[in-house]
């Protein structure tokens, strides 16, 4: 991105600061047009869905095995992986299925299950986001495997992901109403699952952790701590109290976090 293409992109978004200041243009709005600059700064790491919480299926299951497995899921692109998780060898995808099942009469025995999935796509993780969308829009796919230098999977990225990024949360019939592992307390405190992308979690409470050193709430406390703390250590960070509410093994699984400290209503 040239020097031009920053300094307009700057001068945009203090003039966007400035309107929703002045109360001339709407939250809402504001984080919209927010989120279109930041598209280009964002890598598709910092959206993913992690490996250790995307849904698979073994693609050597006996194919009415698989279609069980893929009706129980909540999700319409399911990978399929061979022998081990990390070795993912096609795509899955709803509708695919159901026209094979259509075809087949019913009979999900006869079922070629690597001839109904879709070729994997596999991206860098260091994509940025604007890349990516533009990737999605050309190759009219809305799903990618994330992988790191070593081709080693990291995660899932899926367009509604990106799309995200500019217009908030977007909820479908199998979305919660709020977002999974986020529960706001009467005291105002929130308690999170450590697994909590810190974006999401700014997004769901209106806040602004940074997110630049880690992706989830529990690398931000393990970053900024520089320990994995035990359960009932508090900690006090841009301007949020964390405390540790549940740990398994070396991973923090729940956090009870403040709101703003420093808010005039605590907000």
């Amino acid at each position: 991105m040239g020097v031009d293409v920053l300094a307009a992109h700057e001068e945009i978004r203090g003039a966007v600061e400035y309107h929703h200041a002045e109360g001339l243009v709407e939250s809402r709005d504001r984080r919209m047009l927010g989120g279109v600059l930041d598209l280009a700064d964002l890598d598709v790491s910092q959206v993913m869905v992690h490996r250790k919480s995307i849904s698979m299926i073994d693609a050597d299951l006996p194919p009415r095995e698989l279609v069980a497995a893929a009706l129980e899921s909540a999700h319409t692109r399911l990978p399929l992986y061979r022998d081990d998780a990390e070795n993912i060898v096609g795509v899955l995808h709803a509708k695919d299925l159901l026209q094979a099942i259509a075809l087949a009469d019913g009979r999900m025995d006869d079922l070629d299950i690597a001839a109904i999935a879709r070729e994997p796509w596999f991206i860098p993780e260091t994509t940025n986001l604007k890349d990516q969308l533009n990737a999605f829009l050309k190759r009219q796919t809305h799903f990618a495997l994330v992988v790191d230098e070593y081709g080693a999977l990291q995660g899932l990225v899926t367009l509604e992901d990106i799309l995200e990024e500019i217009v908030g949360e977007i909820e479908d019939e199998h979305d919660a109403a709020s977002l999974a592992g986020v529960r706001p307390q009467p005291d105002g405190t929130v308690m999170v699952d450590g697994s909590v992308a810190i974006r999401d979690l700014n997004r769901a409470m209106d806040w602004d952790l940074p997110d630049d050193d880690a992706v989830t709430v529990a690398g931000l406390v393990i970053h900024e701590s520089q320990t994995i703390p035990r359960v009932g250590q508090t900690f006090i960070f841009h301007g949020h109290r964390f405390e540790v509410v549940r740990r398994d093994r070396n991973q923090i699984t729940g956090l009870r976090v403040s709101a703003r400290l420093d808010a005039p209503d605590g907000g």
